[in-house]
């Protein structure tokens, strides 16, 4: 494999950014990358960092267990590496495995979304509705809406009316075409543009409503999207590429997809203990999208979830178990539970606050220790965590606890260095956002 893209050998020098700059994704990042990008995404140059850090070749194979929307597999396949993401999220594994599938004839799904584009814009028309805003002959009062449960789903407001009966409308001809090859590029390129043009939704980084648009372009964005992944795939015609597989699995247990092969680097960043439910992010994509229709499909993808916020926690989880003998943790839990009575917080959230943190840890205690069978001897791997102070505004410093965690299981702790930093108003101190580094020596060693 000769065609792929690398910055040099060995570990390249990095680059002096500012502090604001480091997890933003850099316009010559956009390829691949953009076609859909999880708001919490960390950004392509810090995985390009560890690849070469960590000196890996072709005959490498990096991991990532918290896959979200695919940078470590996308970055990892321009790269020439071959690599594998395993993402728990529906719509988000759904986006990462589009997101490197690239042996797409460029100019044929291109021809297929042209006429997809005039079939919608005609049965608009004949409804006297136009994809241009403000250009409508007559609103029907009969708009098309999602089912009361998928309005349940998702947050009020996410999209106004006009706006989701168009993309109902295409999206119900996108599926048309759900057994042919390129489908998945009509989908994520639909997903893309409803969420950041056509959509309510605003992201700071916590995900909200902003701003009502009344009227939105949905077919001239979509198209737009689509165009753009279609000169991504143009760029990589006749060149060859390692494999890069997304899975949708629970990272707590990574050797059931991987029992035969082995790892020679970890790259990934995990959620953090906070109060984040990361499946509101991808929520109104998911439901328009099909990857959850009702409650019960969303309460069993967030069971195969590392627990990370207390709407996630449910009656019997004892991943809590993997850490009871390690006192930080306990200490953290015991300080967060008596900081929730001193201020007398009674809401059943509040009251699981402590039982949360041990959850968390313990999850990432599991995930550390079943990684071990896949694991090269050898094998280094990078978390990006971040610091937390989410709950009752007891600190939390996750990445010294994760490198306390792995020295406990057997890991090797290589170093913690700083990603970047953050200033907590809550507890008037930096939080940063660091990468904890790690080597596994091998069984017995």
């Amino acid at each position: 494999m000769t065609d792929f893209i690398r910055d040099g050998v060995g570990q390249a020098p990095r680059q002096e950014t500012t502090n604001g700059e480091r997890n933003k994704l850099a316009e010559s990042d956009r390829s691949f990358h953009d076609w859909y990008r999880f708001v919490l995404s960390f950004p392509p140059h810090l995985v390009r960092q560890y690849l070469n850090e960590f000196q890996l070749t072709g005959d490498d194979l990096v991991l990532d267990p918290f896959c979200g929307t695919g940078t470590t597999v996308v970055e990892a396949k321009l790269r020439g590496i071959p690599s594998v993401g395993l993402e728990a999220n529906r719509f988000a594994a759904f986006a990462g495995s589009i997101k490197v599938e690239w042996d797409i004839d460029a100019a044929n799904l291109l021809e297929h979304a042209e006429g997809i584009r005039d079939r919608v814009l005609s049965r608009l028309r004949r409804q006297g509705i136009s994809d241009t805003p403000n250009e409508h002959l007559v609103i029907p009062g009969d708009l098309r809406k999602l089912s009361p449960e998928q309005e349940k789903l998702i947050l009020k407001d996410s999209i106004s009316p006009l706006p989701l009966h168009k993309a109902l409308v295409l999206r119900d001809e996108i599926n048309r075409f759900e057994r042919n090859t390129f489908s998945g590029h009509l989908r994520i390129a639909f997903a893309n543009a409803l969420v950041y043009k056509i959509s309510n939704l605003r992201f700071g980084p916590e995900v909200g409503i902003g701003k009502a648009k009344e009227d939105a372009a949905v077919v001239e964005n979509w198209f737009d999207e689509v165009q753009r992944i279609c000169s991504d795939l143009e760029t990589v015609k006749g060149k060859e590429f390692p494999v890069a597989d997304v899975f949708l699995s629970d990272s707590r247990d990574p050797t059931s997809l991987l029992k035969h092969r082995q790892v020679s680097a970890v790259i990934t960043s995990p959620p953090y203990p906070n109060e984040k439910d990361y499946t509101r992010t991808t929520r109104l994509e998911s439901v328009m999208l099909g990857f959850i229709s009702d409650k019960d499909e969303l309460r069993a993808m967030k069971k195969s979830m590392l627990r990370s916020n207390t709407r996630g926690v449910y009656k019997g989880d004892d991943d809590d178990k993997f850490v009871a003998d390690i006192p930080e943790i306990q200490q953290i839990a015991a300080d967060i539970e008596a900081r929730r009575e001193e201020l007398g917080k009674t809401s059943g959230f509040e009251r699981m606050y402590a039982r949360l943190t041990k959850l968390y840890f313990g999850g990432m205690a599991k995930h550390l220790i079943q990684l071990q069978p896949i694991l090269k001897p050898g094998a280094h791997l990078a978390y990006v965590v971040g610091d937390q102070a989410s709950y009752l505004r007891v600190m939390i410093r996750t990445g010294q606890i994760i490198e306390k965690i792995a020295k406990s299981v057997g890991y090797e702790a290589v170093r913690i260095e700083t990603f970047r930093t953050r200033f907590s108003t809550a507890t008037k101190s930096n939080l940063n956002e660091e990468v904890v580094v790690l080597r596994w020596p091998g069984k017995g060693k």
